[in-house]
């Protein structure tokens, strides 16, 4: 399947500070021709038929109305994320828009992270860390 085939899908920028990670957007780009915001603000009218999807990475790029209003041909809005707080569901579903997350993604290292946690402190490895090894 040709570049111009696949899907169109805004992202934020690819690598960076703020941008999707590069091992991620190779995974992307088997399956969507991916525009990022600066190429989509650059050429407006021929990128905004193309975009069928947003992909937010970290809560970026920012959805609001005037970004919806300027892509007729969005169908969804995918988020990396677990939660969706930052997404306003109301008004992104009145422009026909679904939105989806990936609601198990992180619970694995979060309950990881969690143990990790309450042992060191019922242990006092940090405390123990910092005696053995000042400075």
């Amino acid at each position: 399947m040709a570049k111009e085939e696949l899907p169109g899908v805004l992202v934020l920028d690819i690598g960076g500070t703020h941008g999707v990670l590069e091992n991620l957007a190779a995974l992307l780009k088997k399956h969507f021709h991916l525009i990022t915001m600066k190429e989509f603000l650059g050429n407006k009218e021929e990128m905004s038929k193309k975009i069928q999807s947003i992909f937010v990475f970290e809560c970026r790029p920012t959805i609001d109305r005037e970004l919806l209003e300027s892509l007729p041909n969005l169908k969804v809005i995918g988020n990396s994320g677990v939660g969706v707080d930052h997404l306003d569901l109301k008004m992104i579903s009145s422009f026909g828009v679904k939105v989806t997350n990936t609601p198990h993604a992180v619970a694995d290292p979060t309950a990881d992270i969690g143990m990790a946690l309450m042992l060191a402190s019922a242990r006092r490895l940090v405390e123990g860390n910092v005696l053995n090894f000042p400075g």
